[in-house]
């Protein structure tokens, strides 16, 4: 287990420190970057799903969209039947500008995925989506944690 674990840390701090590589070159924070990735993933989405599949806060939300507007890869589109709703979609010719990033390390893991049997890939994808159901429960867990009241200290009393 703790093998499993270490391996697992291991990649996950590979891949955060791959993406910020990647943020930096394109001048977004890694943060918004995974954000664009989850919008890459799930396509044409309003503002609160990204919140609800990030784990983040609307108004955290906000700001990322806000920021990778400016950059030019996403654009917010009105609903036509809902004027009120506003879509969050990814400008595709500017995307592609950041997936060349990804291009080497894709075929080196489909190369990889390629030596699994059916069975074996079955596995991987069940772990990889209750990995990030995990992940997403304890976001909001630590959320809960960093926005509950603080104690206030007591008061000293004043001795006469």
């Amino acid at each position: 287990m703790q093998e499993l674990e270490h391996a697992l840390r291991r990649s996950s701090a590979q891949g955060v420190i791959f993406g910020q590589t990647v943020a930096n070159t394109v001048g977004v924070s890694g943060s918004d970057l995974e954000c664009l990735d989850f919008l890459n993933l799930e396509g044409r989405v309003t503002a609160g799903r990204l919140a609800e599949v990030t784990g983040l806060t609307t108004g955290a939300i906000t700001g990322v969209v806000d920021r990778l507007e400016k950059a030019g890869l996403v654009r917010r589109e009105r609903d036509p039947a809902d004027r009120r709703k506003v879509f969050i979609a990814i400008v595709p010719e500017n995307l592609a500008r950041i997936g060349r990033f990804y291009e080497h390390m894709h075929r080196g893991m489909v190369k990889l995925w390629e030596s699994y049997s059916d069975a074996e890939l079955k596995l991987l994808l069940e772990f990889a989506t209750r990995g990030y159901e995990t992940m997403l429960a304890a976001t909001e867990e630590l959320k809960s944690m960093v926005e509950a009241p603080k104690p206030k200290p007591a008061k000293k009393s004043k001795r006469s």
